[in-house]
């Protein structure tokens, strides 16, 4: 599990595509620096599996559902990402319950500079509408950001100067894409009352026959 709180820009170094799957292999000295074979480490949100890595880089495989939801299948050697380490059970909570599973991606429709934070206007498909919110949480490229406005077909949020420079969404332009998770409790309690519906439905039938 991670909390959205971005530790270090990494660099990518090596992406070596097969077929259905990738190599990858990211610069990040801190992610490195008490990492181990098995562990998790988010790169621009995305849950990735280390298989191997020194005292600088990590490398992880990526499977075909990870390319084909996520943005990590357009990185170019020398890209910059966000990366998080697994949270530690004894860990400070400074962002939200972020998983690490992006749903999709999202352009970059706006942005407009403010005196001291900037508004990003992102999409937001209809497919996951439901489950956000205003004031609720949502995860852009692996960063824990609180929703400041909603419409039809888009979502805001309001970046402060550390996020910008902290960030791989400080350089993130109008047309590029991020990678978007959802508040996972707001996808359970749209599945459960959609479970709930459909057996309410199937019920009233039971007693209508």
């Amino acid at each position: 599990m991670f909390t959205g709180i971005v530790e270090e820009l990494g660099t990518v170094v090596r992406l070596r595509r097969g077929e259905e799957s990738a190599v990858l292999t990211v610069q990040a000295p801190l992610g490195c620096s008490d990492a181990q074979p098995g562990d998790s480490i988010a790169v621009n949100g995305v849950c990735l599996t280390v298989t191997d890595l020194d005292a600088e880089t990590f490398t992880a495989d990526v499977m075909a559902e990870t390319l084909d939801r996520s943005t990590l299948a357009a990185l170019a050697v020398g890209a910059q990402v966000n990366i998080e380490r697994a949270m530690p059970a004894d860990g400070r909570f400074g962002g939200h319950v972020v998983l690490g599973h992006v749903d999709c991606t999202a352009a970059v429709l706006e942005r407009r500079p403010g005196e001291a934070w900037e508004v990003v206007r992102v999409e937001l498909p209809e497919s996951v509408a439901p489950q956000v919110a205003l004031k609720g949480s949502i995860a852009l490229d692996g960063v824990s950001l609180t929703v400041s406005a909603l419409g039809e077909g888009y979502l805001e949020v309001s970046l402060i100067p550390a996020t910008l420079a902290a960030t791989t969404l400080g350089a993130r332009t109008v047309g590029e894409r991020v990678n978007l998770e959802t508040d996972v409790l707001a996808k359970h309690v749209q599945r459960l009352l959609a479970t709930t519906v459909t057996t309410d439905r199937l019920r009233s039938r039971s007693v209508d026959h």
